[in-house]
C-alpha cells in the first residue's frame, strides 16, 4: 500500500483525499491519501519523514509552496514559478508545480481563451506565481495586484509582469477581460469582499481558485451575468497532472470531479 498526502497549515478542508482516493479505486491502485496539518517551520521534517517512511508522493498547499523551494530539488517549471505543490520521491525528492497546468486546463475547459486577454490576477503566493506563470506563457496580458505590496511586486518582477497597488482595484477590475482570485479570501464565512461586485460586466470572466464553497465574489460575478469559475477543475486538472507524475498512468479526471463535486454537495 502506498501513501500519499497533503500537507498545509490549515488542511482540513482539503478535498484531496476524496478526489485521490477515488482515482486511486477506480484506477485499481493499493493506495491511500491522507491530509496532514504541518506548519511551515517543520515542512523540512515532514518532507523528510515522508521520504524516509517511502510515501509515494505529497501535495503542498497554503502556506508552504514556497518555502519548500529550500527543500526540494525543483524541476525547471517549479524553479521559474518559486514555488511547490507536488513533490516525488523517485530518484531523489524532487519539486514540481502543476496549479498553473490547472489553472489553464480548467478556463479551458469552460471555453475560455486567454491568449490576449487582459487578466487581473489579485494574489501573490504559491498558486498565483504558477496561474501567472502558465497564462503569460500562453499569450495572456496580466496585471496582478496584491493587498501587501512587497509581495506583489515580488511576484511582478520575478516574471516580467506589470503590478498595480491594490488601491487602484476598481479601475483594474473595470479594464480586465478575466478577473482571478488567487487568495484565501472568501474561503471563510465573514472574509470581506475584495472589491464591489458592482464593477463586474456580463462580458467578463471571474475564476475564484477557491473550491471549497461558493464566494462572495462568484455570487456577485453571477449577479452580473459574467461567466463564474470556482476552483473545482482547477483542483482536479492540477491533481490528475501531480498523479501522472507520481505514476506514470493517466488519471481518470471524470472520477474525481465527480468525486469532488458529491463531496460537496454532502
Amino acid at each position: 500500500m502506498k501513501v500519499y498526502a497533503v500537507l498545509g497549515d490549515p488542511v482540513e478542508h482539503s478535498l484531496s483525499p476524496v478526489m485521490h482516493n477515488a482515482a486511486f479505486r477506480e484506477m485499481g491502485l493499493k493506495a491511500s491519501y491522507h491530509a496532514f496539518r504541518v506548519g511551515i517551520h517543520r515542512l523540512r521534517d515532514a518532507i523528510l519523514g515522508a521520504d524516509a517512511m517511502g510515501f509515494g508522493g505529497l501535495n503542498l498547499t497554503i502556506p508552504l509552496k514556497e518555502g519548500a523551494m529550500a527543500v526540494v530539488e525543483p524541476d525547471e517549471t517549479a524553479k521559474a514559478i518559486g514555488a511547490v505543490n507536488t513533490v516525488s520521491f523517485r530518484g531523489g525528492i524532487r519539486g514540481h508545480n502543476t496549479d498553473g497546468t490547472g489553472a489553464s486546463l480548467a478556463l479551458r475547459h469552460y471555453g475560455v481563451d486567454v491568449r490576449g486577454a487582459k487578466v487581473l490576477l489579485i494574489g501573490a503566493g504559491g498558486a498565483a506565481r504558477a496561474i501567472a506563470y502558465q497564462l503569460s506563457r500562453e499569450g495572456a496580458r496580466i496585471v496582478v495586484t496584491n493587498r501587501t505590496t512587497e509581495r506583489g511586486e515580488a511576484l511582478a518582477g520575478d516574471l516580467g509582469l506589470e503590478f498595480r497597488p491594490f488601491g487602484e482595484i476598481g479601475d483594474l477590475v473595470r479594464g480586465s477581460d478575466i478577473v482571478i482570485n488567487a487568495t484565501s479570501v472568501g474561503m471563510r464565512d465573514g472574509d470581506p469582499r475584495l472589491f464591489d461586485g458592482s464593477m463586474l460586466r456580463a462580458e467578463q470572466v471571474v475564476f475564484d481558485i477557491i473550491y471549497s464553497r461558493e464566494t462572495e465574489l462568484l455570487r456577485d460575478a453571477r449577479r452580473a451575468g459574467a461567466k463564474a469559475i470556482d476552483g473545482v477543475m482547477m483542483l482536479v486538472y492540477q491533481g490528475a497532472a501531480a498523479l501522472g507524475i507520481w505514476t506514470g498512468l493517466e488519471a481518470p479526471v471524470g472520477v474525481m470531479e465527480a468525486a469532488v463535486r458529491a463531496a460537496l454537495r454532502g
